[in-house]
Parts: C-alpha cells; sequence; structure tokens
C-alpha cells in the first residue's frame, strides 16, 4: 500500500478533521488534478463557518497539520488547561496577540484552550480591547467547533459549556 493510500485510508469522506488555520471541517472526499506534468490527489475538505472548501494534496496533508479530530482524552487535557489559573503575561499586547495567534493556528487543543482561559472576561472584571476580544472570539470559535465535533452537538451549545467551566473554576479560586 503506498503512503497516499494510507492516507486516503485515515481520512474517510464524512469524518471531520481539524486544519490547524481553519479549524473543523468535513472531508467530502478526494480529487485528481493534472497541475503540469504532475498528477495530485487531493483531500476536499469543507468548512461550513468559513462557507470554504479546501483541497489538500495527500502528500502533504499530515506535514500541513492536518489531523483527525481529537480524542475525548486530548479534550479532557484541554478542558483542564480550561480549569486552570490564567496567566497574563505583563508583555505588550502586540507581543501577546502574536503569541496568541500562533496558539490557535497551532491547531493545538491545549495551546488553544489556554488563549481562551487566558482572554476570558466575565462581564464584571473590566474591559477588553476590541483586538482582545477579536482574539478571544477567534480562540473560543475554534476551541468549541472541535469541541462539538467530539462531543456530538452544536457550536452555540459547545460555546456555553466551555464558558460555564472557565466560570465555576474561576468562581473556585477566587
Amino acid at each position: 500500500m503506498s503512503k497516499n493510500e494510507d492516507l486516503v485510508n485515515s481520512f474517510i469522506p464524512g469524518d471531520f478533521v481539524v486544519y490547524p488555520s481553519h479549524g473543523v471541517g468535513k472531508i467530502i472526499g478526494t480529487e485528481k488534478r493534472q497541475v503540469e506534468d504532475l498528477e495530485l490527489e487531493l483531500l476536499v475538505v469543507r468548512f461550513e463557518h468559513e462557507r470554504m472548501t479546501l483541497r489538500v494534496p495527500l502528500s502533504k496533508a499530515k506535514e500541513s497539520g492536518l489531523r483527525t479530530l481529537s480524542s475525548k482524552v486530548q479534550m479532557e487535557e484541554a478542558i483542564v488547561t480550561l480549569k486552570g489559573k490564567a496567566k497574563v503575561k505583563k508583555a505588550m499586547w502586540s507581543r501577546r496577540a502574536q503569541e496568541y495567534e500562533t496558539k490557535i493556528n497551532s491547531g493545538s487543543l491545549v495551546s488553544i484552550a489556554e488563549v481562551v482561559r487566558d482572554l476570558y472576561r466575565k462581564d464584571d472584571q473590566g474591559e477588553q480591547s476590541y483586538s482582545e476580544r477579536q482574539m478571544y472570539q477567534a480562540a473560543i470559535e475554534r476551541l468549541a467547533s472541535e469541541f462539538a465535533a467530539v462531543d456530538n452537538t452544536d457550536k452555540d451549545s459547545a460555546v456555553v459549556k466551555l464558558e460555564k467551566i472557565i466560570d465555576e473554576n474561576s468562581e473556585e479560586a477566587a
């Protein structure tokens, strides 16, 4: 069996996958495309929330960071991270924003959970800048979309559950 056949077998149409810079998508199938004198086998992934279809060469799927959904155990690790104490660095916002962006696009559930935890604000905790709210929104959407797919629920319910987890733990810590 060739390397590409192995990859095709690990990515099955109808399954959900995670692409680091786009989040959770659904595999539509595979297709072959001729590019100059090279025939490429492409994995077709649909991202409903972005209304986008991505075609990833099978030979580059793993190195592009495409992966299957997290397991319940991996999801539990992310939840443990959410329950931890927020770690807000005193660095300039531009540097922190860059670090947060890197974590969000890493595809690592635990890294994304760190961003959500660190940027989460309750209504009574004071203002957040527009860019902090945008960064938080990007992180919670990414985390919630994978949580929803693993938990077999919708994204809005997942956001509510995740924020409740953070709320409950921030009250215990206070």
